[in-house]
């Protein structure tokens, strides 16, 4: 026991577990594996383990933690006292006095000696403690600086790196006067000529650092000589080094004393001898354009850029991946002083870098179609990444009026490349570059299908994370953004996202497959409600009722509610919802059933409460008598959801039918453990308040978006109502015109007293009718203007709360939630509908309706009577 509480007690922070895989098929081999081990346990145990190493292992029991951290620095193996530095910061935090006095000498004392492990170990401790602010920042200075600065300079570089992340987090720290006498003084010597390579090299980190610490004139007084000696060093690595922290001294000191300063030891460097010094010189020069003037830009970088460009292809390789990277930063950065020629000159350089690899001028062989090395081919598959992602930059660069024109050709290529990783940059800059084309969007829209349909999944995943934006902008952007012409635009976009959905479902890769049904939510907007119910909506009903991956069922299953939602035809609305009744509320399978309740839970998110009463109530409260106990197991946590759908008096006796199968699930139910839930359900149900039918303050929120949600979907109704009549009345204006104009051509030779009386006769009649007409087509123009505001997701996210009113009326409070919603039942649009197709509602309309049903009965009224006086 002594043994275990000595060496287990500090070994838990550094033991690494390799991942094993407890699978079914994997678990029979391991208990095979378990039970050769135990045949053998005893003699390993016995030749491992000696008297004498179990009794140096041994500590005594009743010691505590700081002495049994003494004790194992001072007389315990190397893997123990690791152990102790690792907990360090435990006892920082448990007692941070005797841990300052008693340790930390001690780990002090071992790291002169420690191995690498132990190093890397109080590196990471030392920044832990610092981090949890376990001391004050003066007390941390005087008792832990001294250690890392002492380390700094290990042998080993991976130890002296560590070292150095830990100093420089505790710069940032640091008041300027210790930095001042603990840090920049020593530094003075350690950045001399005479010193150790590493030396120098942590020298120039710590510099870099030190300019955001201090004014410009110490920096400039104090720090700009050892800066300007170290990019003179005679060794390459410390004038890399120095190079890449100019960028930061140059954000310390200001734009004044970086021309005068910085900027010449750039371009020297940029000239340096060794290809990692110039290519350092040419990154800093790129990431200090904003801090430059424009006589420096033309004078002195630009120069500079056009022999990189020319160098690159020829005699410096090296520079020519970070070339591609930073090119589009780098013309837009220098745009302003291009001429015409160098505009163009650039922009060629880019597209030749685009299909550096792939082709080759003129189209024969010259020094270029040597044999590449595998290093030059993946030096080229970067280069064309890095253009693939500065794609969006170059199209600011050449205007987006003049993409078709100048970089068309060059995006049909990248989004045809034949790298994985070439064509997945494009697919996630694709919504990048359709933001910036806008109206011209619709030039890109056979890259779109391309890359929906590609044979990596990869391109497909990256492309899906914006696809519901780039779908409008592709639908909407463009001159044709009709609601008839949407699909035009896009011809072969239903196939491919079809496709692109297939080939997600039958690969292993199912968190793609359930990122895409997730964002096909979105196609209410894009595609006529017609196109989704023939082609996406029984899709989704096969995956949740054939698909084993619960993640990707539950993802059709709320993209289904959607599509649901926002169908246009009572008919197909009343199949899927019999369809959702039959094959998963009373499916065979036990798992269908499940399904059926999570469809139940997004039914209830995305409808009116009275919707999910008229369908799905009674179907949810059958499966209480389930004979699987996970079913009624999870019903029983959504009966709360359920009642909450309930109001008063007008469910009544759905509530009645609730408290029955509550009181059969106490009574008759068998598993412990549903019984339990069970229990616990009907107190939460007790607790519960009830709606009712008239308006509540305390249900203010919720009464609202419900309301809004019930006057969506009778405007679902009333605007198929009113297509249906539009289409009757163009079929019968056009039979009535046939007619006419044959009464005229054979009535032409009669007398003009005959032909008077029917130009008197005719046009009053056309007049009538085509008033009709113009007034049956305005309420139809209005109520497709709500289908494309107030049902679009963006206009109404039915899944947030709407604005709190003051106002009395139901329509006067729902006026806080845009004009996309302000149509209401009371607008003369949609009265002669509401009342003459109350028998045909596919939703039940809740007495919260009375005063606007009252409301159209008297506008009715008055119409009719309107209309009789007319007639007479």
């Amino acid at each position: 026991a002594s043994v275990a509480k000595g060496f287990t007690c500090y070994m838990h922070p550094i033991i690494f577990f390799s991942k094993m895989d407890f699978s079914q098929s994997n678990l029979f081999g391991y208990i095979e594996d378990l039970q050769e081990l135990t045949i053998i346990e005893r003699p390993v145990r016995r030749s491992l383990k000696t008297a004498e190493e179990i009794e140096r292992l041994t500590v005594d029991e009743e010691l505590g933690d700081i002495e049994r951290a003494v004790y194992l620095l001072s007389s315990g193996q190397d893997i123990q006292g690791t152990s102790v530095v690792a907990n360090l910061p435990v006892l920082m935090r448990q007692n941070p006095a005797e841990t300052l006095r008693r340790v930390l000498p001690k780990i002090r004392e071992v790291l002169h000696v420690a191995g690498v492990e132990m190093q890397l170990t109080a590196a990471v401790s030392f920044l832990t403690v610092l981090q949890e602010e376990s001391v004050s920042i003066h007390t941390y200075s005087h008792s832990f600086l001294h250690i890392i600065l002492q380390n700094l300079e290990h042998r080993d570089a991976g130890v002296s790196n560590a070292w150095l992340e830990t100093l420089l987090a505790v710069i940032e720290a640091l008041p300027k006067e210790t930095i001042r006498h603990e840090i920049l003084n020593p530094l003075v010597s350690k950045a001399q000529l005479s010193q150790t390579l590493q030396s120098r090299l942590v020298s120039c980190k710590i510099m870099g650092k030190l300019a955001n610490k201090f004014e410009a004139h110490i920096i400039k007084r104090e720090i700009i000589p050892l800066v300007k000696s170290l990019c003179q060093d005679v060794e390459y690595e410390v004038r890399t080094c120095m190079c890449r922290q100019l960028e930061h001294i140059a954000q310390g000191i200001g734009t004044e004393l970086t021309k005068t300063v910085v900027l010449p030891e750039l371009v020297e460097l940029a000239r340096d001898e060794g290809s990692s010094v110039r290519l350092a010189a040419f990154e800093t020069l790129v990431n200090l354009l904003d801090m430059l003037d424009a006589d420096d830009r033309s004078q002195t970088v630009l120069p500079l850029v056009k022999s990189f460009c020319e160098k690159s292809f020829k005699a410096d390789e090296s520079i020519l991946v970070s070339l591609s990277f930073h090119l589009g930063k780098l013309c837009n950065g220098l745009y302003g002083i291009f001429t015409p020629e160098q505009h163009l000159r650039f922009l060629e350089f880019y597209k030749k870098l685009s299909t550096l690899g792939l082709q080759q001028e003129n189209g024969h062989n010259d020094n270029q179609l040597q044999l590449q090395t595998l290093e030059q081919e993946k030096k080229y598959i970067s280069v064309r990444k890095n253009c693939a992602y500065n794609f969006p930059a170059m199209i600011v660069f050449v205007d987006p009026k003049n993409f078709h024109l100048e970089l068309y050709s060059i995006f049909f290529c990248l989004c045809h490349d034949p790298e994985v990783s070439v064509r997945y940059t494009m697919a996630i800059s694709f919504y990048e570059v359709a933001k910036l084309l806008n109206s011209g969007v619709y030039t890109i829209h056979k890259e779109l299908v391309t890359l929906l349909q590609d044979e990596s999944l990869e391109v497909l995943d990256a492309l899906v994370g914006h696809l519901p934006e780039i779908l409008e902008l592709m639908t909407n952007g463009g001159e044709n953004n009709g609601s008839e012409s949407k699909l035009l635009s896009i011809p072969d976009l239903i196939p491919a996202l079809t496709t692109a959905e297939q080939r997600a479902a039958t690969s292993l890769k199912w968190r793609t497959h359930e990122k895409l049904l997730q964002k096909y939510a979105c196609l209410p907007h894009i595609i006529s409600s017609d196109q989704i119910y023939y082609r996406f909506l029984h899709r989704m009903l096969t995956i949740i009722l054939t698909n084993n991956v619960l993640p990707v069922q539950k993802a059709a299953a709320r993209t289904l509610c959607v599509y649901l939602r926002y169908n246009r035809k009572q008919e197909q609305r009343h199949e899927v919802i019999q369809k959702l009744i039959e094959q998963l509320g009373q499916g065979k399978s036990y798992w269908n059933r499940l399904r059926f309740l999570d469809t139940c839970e997004f039914i209830m998110e995305l409808f009116s409460k009275s919707f999910f009463c008229k369908y799905f109530f009674l179907p949810v409260l059958e499966l209480t008598h389930d004979p699987v106990a996970n079913v009624r197991m999870k019903l029983c946590y959504l009966l709360p959801k359920v009642k909450s759908t309930l109001k008063i008096p007008t469910d009544k006796h759905l509530l009645q039918q609730l408290e029955l199968c509550i009181r059969k699930l106490l009574c008759q139910e068998k598993d412990k453990d549903v019984l339990t839930i069970v229990k616990r359900t009907v107190l939460e149900l007790d607790r519960m308040e009830i709606s009712v039918d008239a308006f509540q303050k305390r249900f203010y929120e919720n009464d609202l978006l419900d309301q809004e949600k019930e006057r969506q979907e009778h405007l679902l109704l009333e605007m198929e109502q009113l297509e249906k009549e539009k289409q009757q009345n163009e079929g019968r204006s056009t039979n009535i015109n046939d007619k006419m104009f044959e009464k005229k051509r054979r009535d032409s030779k009669t007398s003009s007293v005959l032909a008077k009386s029917i130009t008197l006769s005719v046009p009053g009649s056309s007049s009538g009718t085509s008033a009709g007409k113009d007034d049956k087509k305005s309420k139809l123009v209005r109520s497709q203007s709500f289908s494309t505001q107030a049902l679009h997701p963006k206009y109404s996210n039915i899944d947030k709360c709407p604005n709190k009113s003051s106002a009395t009326g139901y329509t006067s409070s729902v006026s806080g939630m845009g004009k996309s919603c302000l149509l209401s039942f009371s607008d003369d649009s949609f009265r002669t509908h509401s009342t003459g197709n109350s028998g045909n509602a596919a939703f039940p309309s809740s007495s919260s309706r009375n005063l606007f049903n009252s409301a159209d009965q008297k506008t009715n009224g008055n119409k009719e009577g309107q209309s009789r006086k007319m007639s007479m």
